[in-house]
Formats: C-alpha cells, structure tokens, sequence
C-alpha cells in the first residue's frame, strides 16, 4: 500500500530546526502492528497517522506513536499533523482546525508568524494549539521529589518546585534556579524508571534579550524510546497551565533544543479565561510517499 508523507518541522521555521514528525495521510486502513512497526522504523520522537474522524465535531483523528509506545496527546505532532493536513488540502469546518486524538477533541488556530508572515497552505506557519486538561496535576510528593533529583543528577534543595503535569505523556516537572542549570543537566537514564521529567529554568534578562526566550526548558523521556526530546509542545503546555500568570508571566517564549543543537522557539499564553495555548512555526522538510 503506498500512502502520501510528509515530514513537518515543528516550532522553528528553519528546514533542520525544531522538531520533526512523521505524518502518514489516509492511513484508514492500516493495522495498529502497521502503524507500530512504521513508528520504530522512523525512529522519531512521534509518528502520526491520519484517519477519517469519528466525532462529527472533528476535521480529522489523529493516531500517535512513539517507537515505543501509542500517545493519547502530544504537542508537535499535534502541530505537525495539523499543518501537513492544510497543506494537503484540508479545509476545517469552522474558523480552526479540531483534532481528534486520545485526550478528545483539540483546537488548533492559524497565527501570523514570528516573522510577520500570515500563514500559508504551503511552506512555513505559525500555528497553536489549546491546552487539552491535565490528566494529573498538583504537587508530587517527597519520595518522587527525590526520585526526580536523582534522576536529574542534582540535590533535592536544587529544586525550587514540582508538580505533575501531565496530558497524555505522563510529565512531572522540575523549575530549577535558571537557565545554566537547566542547560547544565548530565542526567542518568538508567535512574529514570517510567518517569518523564520535564525541567524549567528563567534566563537571565541579558539573554532574555540576546536569545528572545524567557525561559530554558528540556524534556528528558527514556521510557518513551529517546533520552531527550528536542522541543515538546505537551510539556510546554503543561509548564503553561502550571506556572503561566503566576510564577512566569502570563504571555512567555520558551526555549529548547540548545544541548541538542536544535534552537526551538515554544510560545506559551495564558488568556483571561485561563486556557493556555501553545504557539510554534512549522515547515515541511519532506513530502512524498511511503509504502506499507
């Protein structure tokens, strides 16, 4: 069976930024050991499948794999998927793009780009996505507070505060003193067990400034078949509803994929009505077809 494909690059605009996914078109009629096998075969942080939706309310369902695991939500292939259906000729129903996925129906708007841009059927765009609800939040208690630590390679004093924050991926989350520690992190795989960890950490004004991020985050997930995630819509969601308006302010840029030489932009805003969105460029770097 030969199938349509792309490759989307997500928040960043640059071909070899960001992150990329996998997006297989009209892929109906494919078996789950299908859509599993082709999800290792990648070897991506995300594969995603495109499927006809089931709810009325919805412009597509979406399936999505790590090479390890199936994903109620995640926030890049979210994006990703999205722009490769427009791109393909989607037409959304109503104003924005609903999504159907595992967590249930997720909005996704077109936005002007960083650059000034409005959006376009091909090349790059800027899109965003509403924050589904967490499936768990609140505070973690002091055992996993020393698990994450260790985890991490730091002590448990270096941890200003945690919380769960999880939508679909399972993320707990760490805020550090600032940014160097974030991007200083030597963590140990091996101490990880089932836990994604996210961590977060403010820049300093100075590089506010020279780096247009407020904040340094990276994504550590062993148990989902990579040590390290580039840049991670789900977290930065989570990071959002958890700490947006409060901690941080209630509109901020979060930067990711330093240590890995990716260079990802997140944009993160908490609205009035307390719904976080989560806003990134994304470009197509590969398009053709993929037999299954």
């Amino acid at each position: 069976m030969v199938l349509p494909f792309r490759q989307v690059n997500v928040f960043s605009a640059a071909p070899t930024g960001g992150n990329p996914v996998a997006v297989v078109h009209d892929a109906g009629a494919l078996t789950d050991e299908q859509l599993a096998a082709f999800a290792r075969w990648t070897n991506l942080s995300e594969t995603t499948f495109l499927l006809p939706p089931t709810d009325p309310a919805a412009d597509y369902r979406v399936r999505i794999f790590t090479p390890t695991h199936e994903l109620p939500f995640a926030g890049h292939p979210t994006l990703g998927t999205a722009h490769a259906w427009l791109e393909a000729g989607g037409v959304p129903a109503g104003d924005d793009v609903v999504q159907e996925c595992g967590v249930g129906l997720v909005t996704v708007r077109r936005e002007v780009s960083v650059a000034g841009a409005e959006p376009s059927r091909t090349g790059s765009a800027a899109l965003a996505f509403a924050a589904p609800p967490l499936l768990r939040s609140g505070p973690v208690t002091e055992e996993d507070r020393a698990r994450i630590a260790g985890a991490l390679g730091i002590h448990v004093t270096d941890i200003a505060r945690a919380a769960w924050v999880d939508n679909g991926p399972g993320w707990v989350a760490a805020q550090l003193r600032d940014a160097e520690a974030v991007l200083a992190l030597r963590v140990d795989a091996a101490r990880f067990g089932e836990l994604t960890i996210g961590v977060i950490g403010p820049h300093s004004p100075a590089d506010r400034r020279r780096l247009g991020a407020d904040v340094e985050v990276r994504a550590f997930v062993p148990s989902l078949g990579a040590a390290e995630d580039p840049v991670t819509g789900s977290l930065n969601a989570g990071l959002g509803q958890w700490l947006a308006g409060d901690v941080l302010p209630s509109s901020y840029v979060a930067a990711q994929g330093t240590v890995l030489g990716r260079e990802g932009r997140v944009r993160v805003t908490k609205g009035d009505d307390g719904e976080v969105w989560v806003a990134g460029e994304t470009i197509t770097t590969v398009v053709g077809e993929v037999r299954l």
